[in-house]
Protein backbone atom coordinates (compact mmCIF):
# COMPACT_ATOMS: atom_id res chain seq x y z
CA UNK A 1 0.00 0.00 0.00
CA UNK A 2 1.46 3.05 -1.04
CA UNK A 3 1.82 5.85 1.56
CA UNK A 4 -0.42 8.91 1.79
CA UNK A 5 1.12 12.19 0.11
CA UNK A 6 2.38 14.62 2.43
CA UNK A 7 1.84 17.66 -0.04
CA UNK A 8 -1.74 19.36 -0.42
CA UNK A 9 -2.81 16.99 -3.09
CA UNK A 10 -5.15 19.38 -4.92
CA UNK A 11 -1.97 21.61 -5.49
CA UNK A 12 -0.16 18.86 -6.92
CA UNK A 13 -3.17 17.85 -9.03
CA UNK A 14 -3.36 21.18 -10.32
CA UNK A 15 1.13 20.96 -11.23
CA UNK A 16 0.17 17.90 -13.04
CA UNK A 17 -2.58 19.12 -14.80
CA UNK A 18 -0.34 22.12 -16.31
CA UNK A 19 2.53 19.52 -16.93
CA UNK A 20 0.17 17.20 -18.76
CA UNK A 21 -1.41 19.79 -21.18
CA UNK A 22 1.66 21.34 -22.04
CA UNK A 23 5.63 20.93 -23.21
CA UNK A 24 8.53 21.02 -21.39
CA UNK A 25 9.17 24.10 -22.57
CA UNK A 26 5.93 25.42 -20.94
CA UNK A 27 6.11 23.55 -18.08
CA UNK A 28 9.33 25.74 -17.40
CA UNK A 29 7.05 29.05 -18.39
CA UNK A 30 4.64 27.87 -16.08
CA UNK A 31 7.31 27.74 -12.69
CA UNK A 32 8.47 30.91 -14.79
CA UNK A 33 5.11 32.71 -14.07
CA UNK A 34 4.69 31.70 -10.67
CA UNK A 35 8.02 33.21 -9.48
CA UNK A 36 6.67 36.23 -11.57
CA UNK A 37 3.65 36.08 -9.71
CA UNK A 38 4.79 35.76 -6.17
CA UNK A 39 7.28 38.70 -6.81
CA UNK A 40 4.60 41.37 -8.31
CA UNK A 41 2.47 40.63 -5.00
CA UNK A 42 4.84 39.59 -2.51
CA UNK A 43 7.86 41.77 -3.43
CA UNK A 44 5.61 45.00 -4.72
CA UNK A 45 2.03 44.87 -2.86
CA UNK A 46 2.37 43.63 0.43
CA UNK A 47 3.77 44.42 3.84
CA UNK A 48 5.46 41.13 4.76
CA UNK A 49 5.57 40.51 8.34
CA UNK A 50 6.97 37.30 8.93
CA UNK A 51 9.52 36.80 11.21
CA UNK A 52 11.77 34.68 9.49
CA UNK A 53 11.84 36.47 6.44
CA UNK A 54 14.39 39.15 5.12
CA UNK A 55 15.04 40.92 1.80
CA UNK A 56 18.56 41.06 0.59
CA UNK A 57 19.88 43.92 -0.75
CA UNK A 58 20.56 43.86 -5.28
CA UNK A 59 23.84 42.85 -4.60
CA UNK A 60 23.54 39.58 -2.11
CA UNK A 61 20.52 38.89 -4.52
CA UNK A 62 23.02 39.17 -7.72
CA UNK A 63 25.51 37.03 -6.16
CA UNK A 64 22.94 34.06 -5.57
CA UNK A 65 23.09 33.95 -9.45
CA UNK A 66 26.48 34.15 -10.51
CA UNK A 67 28.57 31.74 -12.17
CA UNK A 68 30.68 30.76 -8.92
CA UNK A 69 27.58 28.92 -7.85
CA UNK A 70 27.85 26.35 -10.39
CA UNK A 71 31.27 25.45 -9.56
CA UNK A 72 32.21 22.46 -6.68
CA UNK A 73 34.39 22.95 -3.33
CA UNK A 74 34.77 19.99 -1.18
CA UNK A 75 36.70 20.64 1.37
CA UNK A 76 37.84 23.46 3.93
CA UNK A 77 39.85 26.06 2.80
CA UNK A 78 43.24 25.76 1.09
CA UNK A 79 44.78 24.20 -2.08
CA UNK A 80 45.77 20.98 0.21
CA UNK A 81 42.68 20.47 1.43
CA UNK A 82 40.40 20.37 -1.40
CA UNK A 83 39.81 17.39 -3.24
CA UNK A 84 39.25 19.76 -6.55
CA UNK A 85 42.31 21.64 -8.14
CA UNK A 86 41.11 25.08 -9.42
CA UNK A 87 39.49 26.32 -6.27
CA UNK A 88 41.72 29.61 -6.03
CA UNK A 89 39.18 32.01 -6.16
CA UNK A 90 36.51 30.30 -4.18
CA UNK A 91 39.16 30.13 -1.53
CA UNK A 92 39.40 33.67 -1.79
CA UNK A 93 35.79 34.13 -1.20
CA UNK A 94 35.11 31.34 1.64
CA UNK A 95 37.99 32.71 3.82
CA UNK A 96 36.66 36.85 3.29
CA UNK A 97 33.27 35.22 4.48
CA UNK A 98 35.06 33.77 7.21
CA UNK A 99 36.82 36.70 8.15
CA UNK A 100 33.74 39.15 7.79
CA UNK A 101 31.88 36.48 9.98
CA UNK A 102 34.17 36.49 13.13
CA UNK A 103 34.45 39.99 12.90
CA UNK A 104 30.61 40.81 12.47
CA UNK A 105 30.25 38.18 15.77
CA UNK A 106 33.40 38.84 17.70
CA UNK A 107 34.90 35.31 18.24
CA UNK A 108 37.79 33.36 17.16
CA UNK A 109 35.73 30.83 15.00
CA UNK A 110 33.11 30.90 11.87
CA UNK A 111 32.36 27.87 9.60
CA UNK A 112 30.03 29.43 6.54
CA UNK A 113 29.17 26.05 4.52
CA UNK A 114 25.89 24.93 6.17
CA UNK A 115 23.12 25.41 4.10
CA UNK A 116 20.28 26.27 7.09
CA UNK A 117 20.22 27.29 10.70
CA UNK A 118 18.73 23.82 11.82
CA UNK A 119 22.13 22.00 10.49
CA UNK A 120 23.99 23.99 12.86
CA UNK A 121 21.89 22.78 15.29
CA UNK A 122 22.21 19.11 13.83
CA UNK A 123 26.18 19.68 13.62
CA UNK A 124 25.76 20.52 17.54
CA UNK A 125 24.25 17.52 18.35
CA UNK A 126 26.06 15.33 16.22
CA UNK A 127 29.44 16.88 17.26
CA UNK A 128 28.69 16.84 20.73
CA UNK A 129 26.13 14.50 22.19
CA UNK A 130 25.66 10.42 21.63
CA UNK A 131 22.76 8.77 21.93
CA UNK A 132 21.08 8.65 25.46
CA UNK A 133 22.49 11.91 26.17
CA UNK A 134 20.67 14.05 28.42
CA UNK A 135 19.92 17.63 27.09
CA UNK A 136 17.45 20.56 28.22
CA UNK A 137 15.70 22.72 25.57
CA UNK A 138 12.97 25.21 25.61
CA UNK A 139 8.81 23.90 24.93
CA UNK A 140 7.40 24.82 21.90
CA UNK A 141 4.09 26.90 23.32
CA UNK A 142 7.58 29.09 25.07
CA UNK A 143 9.05 29.39 21.74
CA UNK A 144 11.50 26.47 21.27
CA UNK A 145 12.20 25.13 17.65
CA UNK A 146 11.30 21.65 16.87
CA UNK A 147 15.12 21.50 15.37
CA UNK A 148 15.93 21.43 19.43
CA UNK A 149 13.00 18.88 20.28
CA UNK A 150 12.06 15.24 19.49
CA UNK A 151 10.95 15.90 16.32
CA UNK A 152 13.79 17.70 14.77
CA UNK A 153 17.78 16.41 14.56
CA UNK A 154 17.68 16.38 18.75
CA UNK A 155 15.47 13.48 18.68
CA UNK A 156 17.16 11.86 15.70
CA UNK A 157 20.09 11.89 17.53
CA UNK A 158 18.57 10.16 20.27
CA UNK A 159 19.27 11.97 22.92
CA UNK A 160 16.59 12.18 26.25
CA UNK A 161 14.85 15.59 25.65
CA UNK A 162 14.01 17.70 28.66
CA UNK A 163 11.80 21.06 29.25
CA UNK A 164 13.63 24.12 30.48
CA UNK A 165 11.08 25.49 32.81
CA UNK A 166 9.55 29.12 31.75
CA UNK A 167 7.21 31.25 33.86
CA UNK A 168 4.14 32.05 31.91
CA UNK A 169 3.19 35.49 33.44
CA UNK A 170 7.05 36.67 31.98
CA UNK A 171 7.67 34.37 28.87
CA UNK A 172 10.90 34.31 31.33
CA UNK A 173 13.24 31.31 31.87
CA UNK A 174 12.06 30.13 35.62
CA UNK A 175 16.18 30.02 36.63
CA UNK A 176 15.03 28.95 40.17
CA UNK A 177 13.27 25.80 38.71
CA UNK A 178 15.89 25.64 36.02
CA UNK A 179 18.26 25.08 39.26
CA UNK A 180 16.60 22.44 40.72
CA UNK A 181 15.68 20.99 37.41
CA UNK A 182 19.18 20.75 36.15
CA UNK A 183 21.10 19.93 38.93
CA UNK A 184 18.50 16.57 39.23
CA UNK A 185 19.57 16.00 35.08
CA UNK A 186 22.69 17.23 34.85
CA UNK A 187 22.19 17.81 30.73
CA UNK A 188 25.35 17.78 28.95
CA UNK A 189 23.81 20.85 26.50
CA UNK A 190 21.16 23.36 27.50
CA UNK A 191 19.93 24.25 23.93
CA UNK A 192 18.46 27.61 23.65
CA UNK A 193 16.69 27.45 20.27
CA UNK A 194 13.56 30.53 20.28
CA UNK A 195 11.60 30.87 17.12
CA UNK A 196 9.48 33.25 19.25
CA UNK A 197 12.26 35.19 20.72
CA UNK A 198 11.22 38.95 22.47
CA UNK A 199 13.70 39.27 25.26
CA UNK A 200 17.76 38.42 25.80
CA UNK A 201 17.58 35.09 27.76
CA UNK A 202 19.64 34.73 30.59
CA UNK A 203 22.79 33.14 29.04
CA UNK A 204 25.17 33.30 31.84
CA UNK A 205 22.95 32.27 34.80
CA UNK A 206 22.54 29.37 33.19
CA UNK A 207 25.45 28.93 31.89
CA UNK A 208 27.25 28.79 35.35
CA UNK A 209 24.18 26.59 36.91
CA UNK A 210 25.59 23.88 34.47
CA UNK A 211 29.23 24.10 34.74
CA UNK A 212 30.39 22.04 37.89
CA UNK A 213 29.28 18.83 35.71
CA UNK A 214 30.42 20.15 32.47
CA UNK A 215 27.76 21.38 30.92
CA UNK A 216 27.70 23.23 27.84
CA UNK A 217 24.84 26.25 26.44
CA UNK A 218 24.26 26.19 23.12
CA UNK A 219 22.37 29.39 22.07
CA UNK A 220 20.39 28.67 18.65
CA UNK A 221 20.45 32.42 17.68
CA UNK A 222 18.45 31.70 13.99
CA UNK A 223 16.45 34.89 14.66
CA UNK A 224 18.45 36.88 16.42
CA UNK A 225 21.90 37.15 14.57
CA UNK A 226 21.41 39.98 13.25
CA UNK A 227 20.68 41.97 16.26
CA UNK A 228 23.53 40.03 18.17
CA UNK A 229 25.75 41.29 15.11
CA UNK A 230 24.52 44.38 15.49
CA UNK A 231 24.83 44.96 19.19
CA UNK A 232 21.18 45.57 19.91
CA UNK A 233 19.93 41.93 21.70
CA UNK A 234 22.93 40.11 23.95
CA UNK A 235 25.98 38.42 23.33
CA UNK A 236 25.95 35.11 23.88
CA UNK A 237 29.68 34.20 23.26
CA UNK A 238 30.55 36.78 25.83
CA UNK A 239 27.94 35.88 28.39
CA UNK A 240 28.92 31.71 28.49
CA UNK A 241 27.42 30.26 25.44
CA UNK A 242 30.01 27.56 24.00
CA UNK A 243 28.81 27.91 20.44
CA UNK A 244 26.31 30.52 18.85
CA UNK A 245 24.39 28.82 15.83
CA UNK A 246 22.58 31.10 13.63
CA UNK A 247 20.21 31.63 10.45
CA UNK A 248 21.26 34.43 7.99
CA UNK A 249 18.12 34.98 6.15
CA UNK A 250 16.34 36.43 9.25
CA UNK A 251 17.39 39.43 11.00
CA UNK A 252 21.18 38.85 9.84
CA UNK A 253 19.34 39.76 6.46
CA UNK A 254 21.58 37.67 4.26
CA UNK A 255 20.79 34.59 1.77
CA UNK A 256 18.68 31.56 3.04
CA UNK A 257 21.95 29.99 5.06
CA UNK A 258 23.49 28.68 8.16
CA UNK A 259 26.35 29.91 10.19
CA UNK A 260 28.20 28.13 13.53
CA UNK A 261 30.51 30.49 15.36
CA UNK A 262 32.23 29.62 18.35
CA UNK A 263 35.40 30.78 20.46
CA UNK A 264 37.18 27.49 22.22
CA UNK A 265 39.59 25.89 19.65
CA UNK A 266 38.81 22.77 21.87
CA UNK A 267 35.83 22.64 19.79
CA UNK A 268 37.06 22.71 16.18
CA UNK A 269 38.04 19.37 15.40
CA UNK A 270 34.54 18.24 16.71
CA UNK A 271 32.36 21.10 14.98
CA UNK A 272 34.53 20.98 11.54
CA UNK A 273 34.52 16.93 11.09
CA UNK A 274 30.54 16.93 11.95
CA UNK A 275 30.18 19.63 9.10
CA UNK A 276 32.63 17.65 6.76
CA UNK A 277 32.61 14.86 5.28
CA UNK A 278 29.09 14.46 7.73
CA UNK A 279 26.81 17.02 7.27
CA UNK A 280 27.98 19.25 3.79
CA UNK A 281 30.22 18.45 0.69
CA UNK A 282 29.96 20.77 -1.97
CA UNK A 283 28.29 23.93 -0.49
CA UNK A 284 27.11 26.61 -2.85
CA UNK A 285 29.36 28.95 -3.35
CA UNK A 286 27.19 31.69 -4.90
CA UNK A 287 25.46 31.17 -1.38
CA UNK A 288 28.72 31.82 0.79
CA UNK A 289 29.91 34.91 -1.24
CA UNK A 290 26.23 36.45 -0.71
CA UNK A 291 26.57 35.28 2.71
CA UNK A 292 30.07 37.08 3.14
CA UNK A 293 28.50 40.73 1.19
CA UNK A 294 25.81 40.41 3.96
CA UNK A 295 28.24 40.34 6.45
CA UNK A 296 29.94 43.58 5.43
CA UNK A 297 26.64 45.06 4.94
CA UNK A 298 25.98 44.09 8.91
CA UNK A 299 29.21 45.61 9.75
CA UNK A 300 28.64 48.74 8.32
CA UNK A 301 25.12 49.22 8.78
CA UNK A 302 24.52 46.61 11.21
CA UNK A 303 24.03 48.70 14.47
CA UNK A 304 21.91 51.48 13.41
CA UNK A 305 19.73 48.70 11.11
CA UNK A 306 19.31 46.96 14.20
CA UNK A 307 18.14 49.14 16.68
CA UNK A 308 15.42 50.96 13.99
CA UNK A 309 14.09 47.11 14.07
CA UNK A 310 13.66 46.59 17.44
CA UNK A 311 12.13 50.28 18.04
CA UNK A 312 9.66 49.47 15.46
CA UNK A 313 8.91 46.12 17.17
CA UNK A 314 7.88 48.28 20.19
CA UNK A 315 5.73 50.76 17.80
CA UNK A 316 3.81 47.90 15.92
CA UNK A 317 3.28 46.29 19.73
CA UNK A 318 2.02 49.39 21.47
CA UNK A 319 0.27 50.72 18.04
CA UNK A 320 -2.05 46.92 18.01
CA UNK A 321 -2.09 47.21 22.05
CA UNK A 322 -4.11 50.35 21.69
CA UNK A 323 -6.25 49.36 19.04
CA UNK A 324 -7.98 46.27 20.89
CA UNK A 325 -5.30 43.92 20.02
CA UNK A 326 -3.79 42.37 22.53
CA UNK A 327 0.05 42.17 22.40
CA UNK A 328 2.24 39.74 24.71
CA UNK A 329 4.73 41.39 27.12
CA UNK A 330 2.85 44.62 27.31
CA UNK A 331 4.28 45.40 30.83
CA UNK A 332 7.77 44.52 29.92
CA UNK A 333 7.49 47.52 26.65
CA UNK A 334 6.64 44.50 24.37
CA UNK A 335 9.71 43.15 22.43
CA UNK A 336 13.71 44.04 22.47
CA UNK A 337 13.67 41.88 19.41
CA UNK A 338 12.07 41.86 15.62
CA UNK A 339 8.84 40.14 17.14
CA UNK A 340 5.84 41.19 18.15
CA UNK A 341 3.73 38.28 19.60
CA UNK A 342 -0.66 38.85 19.62
CA UNK A 343 -2.92 36.68 21.18
CA UNK A 344 -5.76 36.80 18.66
CA UNK A 345 -7.80 33.67 20.03
CA UNK A 346 -10.61 36.35 20.72
CA UNK A 347 -10.21 37.41 16.65
CA UNK A 348 -10.39 33.20 16.01
CA UNK A 349 -7.13 32.00 16.10
CA UNK A 350 -3.59 31.91 14.59
CA UNK A 351 -4.66 30.01 11.37
CA UNK A 352 -7.80 31.83 10.94
CA UNK A 353 -6.58 35.59 11.34
CA UNK A 354 -3.30 34.90 9.17
CA UNK A 355 -4.99 34.15 6.54
CA UNK A 356 -7.83 37.05 6.48
CA UNK A 357 -4.30 38.87 6.95
CA UNK A 358 -2.94 37.85 3.90
CA UNK A 359 -6.18 38.86 1.81
CA UNK A 360 -5.56 42.32 2.73
CA UNK A 361 -2.04 41.68 1.72
CA UNK A 362 -0.64 41.48 5.20
CA UNK A 363 1.63 38.50 5.62
CA UNK A 364 2.07 36.99 8.99
CA UNK A 365 2.21 33.63 10.60
CA UNK A 366 0.12 31.50 13.45
CA UNK A 367 2.04 31.23 16.16
CA UNK A 368 2.10 28.79 19.65
CA UNK A 369 2.09 30.88 23.02
CA UNK A 370 1.73 29.83 26.75
CA UNK A 371 -1.56 28.33 26.97
CA UNK A 372 -1.72 26.68 23.94
CA UNK A 373 -0.46 22.46 23.75
CA UNK A 374 2.16 21.02 21.12
CA UNK A 375 -1.21 19.70 20.32
CA UNK A 376 -2.47 22.93 19.08
CA UNK A 377 0.66 23.29 16.54
CA UNK A 378 -1.53 23.55 13.52
CA UNK A 379 -4.25 26.14 15.16
CA UNK A 380 -2.70 27.96 17.60
CA UNK A 381 -4.05 30.93 19.44
CA UNK A 382 -0.93 33.24 18.71
CA UNK A 383 0.12 35.62 15.94
CA UNK A 384 3.73 36.34 14.85
CA UNK A 385 5.05 39.44 13.40
CA UNK A 386 7.98 40.63 12.34
CA UNK A 387 9.59 44.26 11.66
CA UNK A 388 13.02 43.38 9.77
CA UNK A 389 11.57 43.43 5.82
CA UNK A 390 9.26 46.56 6.46
CA UNK A 391 12.67 48.60 8.24
CA UNK A 392 14.45 47.59 5.49
CA UNK A 393 11.88 49.00 3.04
CA UNK A 394 13.21 52.46 5.09
CA UNK A 395 9.39 53.03 7.89
CA UNK A 396 10.01 54.51 11.11
CA UNK A 397 7.89 54.28 14.44
CA UNK A 398 5.32 56.37 12.90
CA UNK A 399 4.77 54.02 10.14
CA UNK A 400 3.91 51.42 12.58
CA UNK A 401 0.56 52.72 13.53
CA UNK A 402 -0.48 52.69 9.76
CA UNK A 403 0.58 49.36 10.01
CA UNK A 404 -1.45 48.50 13.16
CA UNK A 405 -4.29 49.98 11.69
CA UNK A 406 -4.77 48.24 8.60
CA UNK A 407 -4.60 44.91 10.90
CA UNK A 408 -7.53 46.58 13.07
CA UNK A 409 -9.50 47.17 10.51
CA UNK A 410 -9.82 43.45 9.78
CA UNK A 411 -9.44 41.83 12.91
CA UNK A 412 -11.41 44.63 15.31
CA UNK A 413 -13.23 46.32 13.07
CA UNK A 414 -14.67 43.83 10.48
CA UNK A 415 -13.86 45.33 7.42
CA UNK A 416 -13.09 43.09 4.47
CA UNK A 417 -9.92 42.16 3.71
CA UNK A 418 -10.50 42.89 0.17
CA UNK A 419 -11.05 46.73 0.87
CA UNK A 420 -8.09 46.55 3.16
CA UNK A 421 -5.92 45.22 0.77
CA UNK A 422 -6.61 48.07 -1.50
CA UNK A 423 -5.66 50.76 0.92
CA UNK A 424 -2.37 48.26 1.83
CA UNK A 425 -1.39 48.35 -2.17
CA UNK A 426 -1.19 52.46 -2.18
CA UNK A 427 0.67 51.83 1.14
CA UNK A 428 3.07 49.58 0.00
CA UNK A 429 3.39 50.50 -4.08
CA UNK A 430 6.14 53.63 -3.41
CA UNK A 431 8.11 51.45 -1.06
CA UNK A 432 10.65 49.24 -3.61
CA UNK A 433 13.99 50.24 -2.22
CA UNK A 434 15.48 48.40 0.34
CA UNK A 435 17.95 50.25 2.48
CA UNK A 436 21.10 49.68 4.84
CA UNK A 437 22.90 48.30 2.30
CA UNK A 438 26.27 49.31 -0.24
CA UNK A 439 23.52 49.59 -3.12
CA UNK A 440 21.17 51.76 -1.72
CA UNK A 441 22.54 52.98 1.76
CA UNK A 442 20.83 54.42 4.19
CA UNK A 443 16.83 55.25 4.62
CA UNK A 444 15.68 58.63 3.14
CA UNK A 445 14.47 61.68 5.50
Amino acid sequence: MSQPEVHDPTVLAHARALIEHTSPAGAAQEVLNAVSRNEEWRGKRCLNLLAPEAPTSPTVRRLLSAEIGTRAAEGHIGRVNRWFAGTQYIDEVEALCVELLKKAFRCNYADHRLMGSMLGNMTVYHALTQPGDRVMTAPQPFGGHSSNRADGPAGTRGVEIFDIPFDPATLEVDLDKFEEEAQRIQPKLVVMGMSMTLFPLPVKEMADIIAPWGGQFIYDGAHQAGLIAGGQFQDPLREGAAILTGSAGKTFSGPQSGMILWNSPTLTEPITTAIFPVLAATHQVNRVAALAVAAAEMLEFGQVYMAQIVKNAQALGRALDERGIPVLAAERGYSRSHQVIANVRAFGGGLDVAHRLAAANLITNKNLIPGDTPADWDRPSGLRMGTIEITRLGLMEADMATIAEFIARVLVKGEDPATVQKDVEAFRLPLQDFYYNFDNGWPKP
